[in-house]
């Protein structure tokens, strides 16, 4: 079977959900005479072929066998008692006719559904295909596109919040509504350029000085900066930090990363040295995706083996977002763990980023807080790894860090709720940035009273940047290249 490419009509099969040990297996089926094939090898074909859409018929997925003619029960051996639901054009989710076959669970009878299908004529779908034609079919926008990922990759509930915002359009209205200004700003200054100053008076646009609308292109451009602004927070959301809990031997680490991820994950002993590589899992702290890593124990090496576990804790923490440095209570804060905290602090004055740490006080049920819990890297939060002490002011702790990564003081007030239209990709970003730059540049020539021809041309370029956020202006390359991201069956 033909790989096929992004762009034809041919009919598409693929698992829209992972085979495995469910109940269910979904497999989605598109494209230009897909009903008439997948009826070859339904055992209630003829019905299959008059059925309405939006509707759904029970039968056997049979293998093509003898004959493929849908009026002949005598076809191939059953392969799966299935549900097919049918969808019919343009009144689908890729605007084609299609059909969402629901088969037992497990690997063994999925496969057998599409090697049915294969067998009959689909070809395999490729990454995002179904996506990518009900894009090209008018039935969603880039950005309603590009949430349909965000929503399947989604690890907290506020993340998939945010994604169903965009996928019900807030952010395409937004980019719409922007791009409407700046067309009326761009008629108008073509208008300037076609005809003189007295067939059309002047008087008219005395405020807007040379450039008429020049109030709208200024909202225009306030709009874009919030848009763009909005990125800090969202990709928060998306992708999340990365937080590495790092201290000396026995300090808690091992035990903290595991009530924080609720289960046994790190082996926990007294013996020192015990974790001599790092360990990581994704948790949801007050609705933020944090990657938490346990590292093995800041000290001098005792042996090969710890100096490369050590080595490689060093290097996560130069790519840490967030750093839990924790300290054994017992003992107290020790030189190493001053000397510690100092050079963080030093380092995040002297890069561009600012790198969060907060510094942990454990075993509070034997030690408690000194009376100057402050620190190089701020005040002392006691916590009790065996008990659980301290743990809820902790992950407020950490939402308000992600706040200062995101720049958003929203993250740390616990609201997840979508602020108004917000990006949801680095492209999205990306071209709000650059379709902000082209009209700050319009307008600072406007400033300069500079000629409408050398202004219009600018304007005109942040219109086709917003159009290509949406998709209304877009090339095959870019489209291949964003929807072969995406994971097969969508």
């Amino acid at each position: 079977m033909p790989r096929g490419s992004y762009g034809d009509d041919s009919p598409i099969a693929a698992f829209a959900t992972v085979p495995g040990g469910s109940a269910l297996t979904l497999i989605r089926c598109s494209g230009k005479g897909a009903l008439e094939l997948a009826a070859g090898v339904f055992s209630a074909g003829e019905k299959l072929l008059r059925a309405q859409g939006n509707t759904v018929l029970h039968g056997w997925i049979v293998s093509p066998g003898a004959g493929t003619d849908p009026a002949d029960d005598r076809r191939g051996e059953k392969i799966d008692e299935v549900l097919v639901s049918v969808f019919r054009a343009p009144k689908s989710y890729t605007g084609e006719d299609g059909i969402d076959i629901s088969c037992h669970g497990g690997a063994a009878a999925g496969t057998g559904v599409m090697a049915a299908l294969r067998a009959a004529g689909f070809r395999d779908a490729l990454p995002g295909e179904f996506t990518f034609r009900a894009f090209m079919n008018g039935k969603l926008d880039l950005t309603r596109c590009e949430s349909v990922m965000e929503l399947v990759s989604a690890r907290t509930e506020k993340g998939r919040r945010h994604a169903v915002s965009r996928l019900s359009g807030v952010l395409a209205d937004e980019i719409d509504a922007v791009k409407k200004k700046l067309v009326e700003v761009l008629a108008g200054a073509e208008i300037f350029l076609d005809y003189s100053e007295d067939e059309i008076g002047m008087d008219a646009n005395e405020d807007a000085g040379l450039l008429p609308g020049k109030p709208l292109a200024e909202e225009a451009l306030a709009r874009l900066r919030k848009l763009a602004e909005s990125w800090r927070r969202e990709r928060i959301y998306q992708e999340g930090i990365l937080a590495v809990i790092a201290g000396r031997p026995n300090a808690g680490k091992s035990s903290l990363f595991n009530l924080l991820l609720k289960e046994e994950r790190s082996i926990v002993t007294e013996i020192p040295g015990t974790t001599r590589d790092w360990i990581e899992a994704w948790v949801s702290i007050e609705g933020i995706p944090v990657r938490l890593v346990d590292t093995a124990g800041l000290r001098e090496p005792g042996d090969p083996v710890e100096a490369i576990g050590v080595e490689r804790s060093r290097g996560l923490l130069e790519a840490a977002e967030l750093v839990l440095y924790i300290m054994d209570g017992s003992e107290g804060i020790t030189g190493e763990d001053a000397a510690f905290m100092d050079k963080l602090r030093q380092t995040a004055q002297q890069e561009p980023r600012t790198l969060p740490c907060i510094p942990l006080w454990n075993k509070t049920d034997i030690a408690p807080l000194p009376a100057s819990p402050e620190t190089a890297c701020g005040r002392l939060l006691g916590v009790s790894a065996k008990t659980g002490e301290g743990v809820a002011e902790l992950t407020v702790a950490i939402a308000e860090a992600a706040a200062k990564i995101a720049g958003q003081a929203e993250i740390a007030s616990g609201s997840g709720d979508p602020q108004g239209a917000a990006v949801g990709t680095a492209r999205q970003k990306n071209l709000v940035e650059a379709a902000a730059a082209a009209l700050e540049e319009a307008l600072a020539l406007a400033e300069q009273e500079e000629p409408l021809d050398l202004i219009a041309p600018l304007l005109r370029e942040s219109i086709n940047l917003l159009g290509e956020i949406t998709g209304e202006v877009s090339t095959a390359d870019i489209l291949e290249e964003m929807f072969g991201k995406f994971c097969v069956g969508k």
